[in-house]
């Protein structure tokens, strides 16, 4: 027996040994599937152990059982039978909406996702649409894959707008590994991004990009109720009947799980939602739940939600609630107090819609008895959203006539076009400061469930993990797990090597032991973030803000004029890490001509 194959029968030893832990797995015929093979592949041992020989092997193996005995380790799942991997993205949502990160909105779905897996709590996305479903998919900082911006061609290596060749997908990757790949919803990530155009440049489009189905929109944000370029495979698609976005995708999503199941054949899911990115859009019945509730005003809400955190153990209580942003008026203070109350409630019912969706797709995995070796995600994109809509004319017959953020104006139909506001975004990004394209913790901040109940032992139900991740991170899992090989070319082509790491450590308790600081840009705004310290600022030519993570992890004290020196050294590691990925020269910074001075 070679080495590599006894080290495999130990593994699986291990893992029998540490069947208490996995007997909370729903399914008995996937348990007793791993016990069979399990007692199979160790007979060989077993005989080796009742001759009295081979005593470092025992000793090696109980050593092995005890870790299995701590945590299911997530790879020697993996290698018994490669997992689904399911990645589900929210759009534009704050750090604390969802209950399970402290929010009121009703999101039992993925509250139970939580209570059966593990929350990150210092997980960061790209702080923006495009750049982090680059960094997403690519397991690179989002200028490697050539959107730094969004999807405007500026001409240089970091912000052409589209996804690079010399970057490959997690779909191009899971593809080798005999994945049936599909993405679902908002794509985002190429200039041309009309399905009717016969003409259009497809080479970043999904199915060009490893996804064997697409089934969603190629631009950003756009109607819940008839979004534009809505697109099946490489050809239009159109919006009839009663349609609704959010529940199309959880519709199509739920068919492709069923799809993969009668094909045999692990699945990569890839699900990207528009909700609750603007216009707020929602069903009369979904906003009707939810105006009791924002009638207490962002003021009383953030604090319920702060004191709530601090109580699940997601945030530090010496961590202080930033200030409410100078531009938003007390609650008490604040006209058209319906109109306010109307908008959050729509927001609120966006996701809430959502949640049910992820509901199905939950249901459908449960239904083909493929929940518990599926590695389910859920994370946001960016931070809530501070836009604001700007009123502008448009035709009496426009679809969209009351266009904008118009006070008395209610939003929720279809002839509506607005944004929730400031003051709401503030309350979802609770307790950070900023928005969505900054990268201040309430940018680039978000939930990240993790649910694989082969992967995490059942202890480890509802625990927090609270050590640094990135979006980086993710294609490293994803090949980790599935036993998928990241290529260093494809064809004549060089591939960029991936820049994260496996999270699977930390779904066992381990540490993710990163050697690296974490580092951010978008269009000027810069941030680094270590195991303590975290550099940031707001543009191009504002000063550079140190804060202490451990203590302030809510910048709400900037400790960079007490700590020159360590500025200095971080800004010339974020100088370094940006002349190497593509950031710089930025096309967004022209040179600043200095001012003249008056005589």
């Amino acid at each position: 027996m070679c080495g590599a194959e006894q080290n495999r029968r130990k593994r699986l030893l291990s893992r029998f040994v540490a069947l208490p832990a996995l007997f909370s797995l729903q399914y008995a015929s996937l348990r007793c599937a791993v016990l069979a093979q399990a007692i199979a592949w160790a007979l060989p041992l077993t005989v080796v152990f009742a001759a009295g020989a081979a005593v470092a092997t025992d000793a090696a193996v109980a050593a092995d059982a005890a870790d299995a005995a701590d945590a299911a380790v997530a790879t020697d799942a993996a290698d018994a039978d490669p997992p689904n991997i399911v990645i589900v993205l929210a759009d534009d949502m704050g750090f604390s909406d969802i209950g399970c990160y402290g929010g009121e909105i009703q999101t039992p779905s993925l509250d139970h996702l939580a209570e059966e897996g593990v929350r990150f709590t210092h997980f960061y996305n790209a702080g923006r649409c495009c750049p982090t479903r680059a960094s997403l998919l690519t397991g690179l900082y989002p200028h490697q894959a050539g959107v730094g911006n969004m999807i405007r061609d500026q001409h240089l290596p970091g912000y052409r707008g589209q996804l690079n060749r010399d970057c490959v997908t997690m779909a191009e990757v899971l593809k080798t590994a005999g994945y049936y790949t599909a993405a679902i919803g908002k794509w985002h990530l190429t200039r041309d991004d009309h399905p009717g155009d016969a003409a259009a440049d497809r080479s970043s489009w999904p199915l060009q990009r490893g996804f064997d189905f697409f089934y969603g929109t190629l631009p950003g944000g756009g109607s819940y109720y008839n979004p534009k370029g809505l697109t099946r495979g490489n050809d239009p698609a159109r919006a009839e009947g009663d349609f609704y976005y959010t529940d199309s995708i959880s519709r199509e999503a739920s068919a492709v799980v069923d799809r993969a199941a009668a094909m045999h054949k692990p699945l990569f899911l890839y699900v990207a939602y528009t909700a609750p990115h603007w216009p707020l859009h929602a069903p009369e019945e979904d906003v009707a739940r939810y105006r009791k509730t924002y009638a207490k005003g962002w003021d009383r809400l953030r604090a319920e939600r702060y004191q709530r955190m601090v109580d699940m153990g997601l945030i530090e209580p010496q961590w202080k609630l930033s200030p409410r942003d100078h531009r938003v008026p007390a609650w008490e203070d604040t006209p058209q107090k319906d109109w306010q109350i109307e908008r959050m409630a729509v927001y609120a019912a966006q996701i809430d819609r959502m949640d049910r969706g992820i509901g199905q797709i939950v249901e459908a995995l449960n239904r083909t008895h493929q929940m518990d070796n599926t590695l389910f995600i859920f994370l946001a994109d960016n931070g809530g959203c501070s836009e604001i809509i700007s009123p502008r004319p448009v035709p009496a017959d426009h679809p969209e006539a009351k266009f904008g953020n118009l006070p008395g104006v209610m939003p929720g139909s279809d002839e509506t076009f607005a944004s929730y506001g400031i003051g709401w975004a503030n309350l979802s990004n609770t307790p950070f400061r900023k928005y969505k394209t900054l990268q201040f913790e309430g940018g680039t901040a978000s939930p990240l469930i993790v649910h694989w109940p082969v992967g995490i032992a059942a202890e480890r139900n509802g625990s927090l993990v609270d050590e640094s991740a990135h979006l980086i991170d993710l294609m490293a899992t994803a090949v980790d797990v599935s036993g998928a090989t990241y290529p260093q070319t494809v064809g004549d082509q060089s591939i960029q090597p991936m820049e994260g790491i496996s999270l699977t450590p930390a779904l066992t308790g381990r540490s993710l032991q990163r050697d690296a600081p974490l580092y951010f840009e978008h269009i000027g705004h810069r941030a680094v973030r270590d195991l303590r310290w975290k550099l940031v600022c707001r543009g191009p030519y504002a000063p550079w803000e140190l804060y202490d993570m451990q203590a302030d992890r809510t910048e709400v004290k900037d400790l960079a004029a007490e700590q020159p020196e360590r500025v200095r050294q971080m800004v010339a590691a974020w100088d370094r890490w940006a002349s190497r990925v593509r950031a710089k020269p930025w096309p967004h910074t022209p040179t600043r001509k200095p001012s003249k001075q008056k005589k």
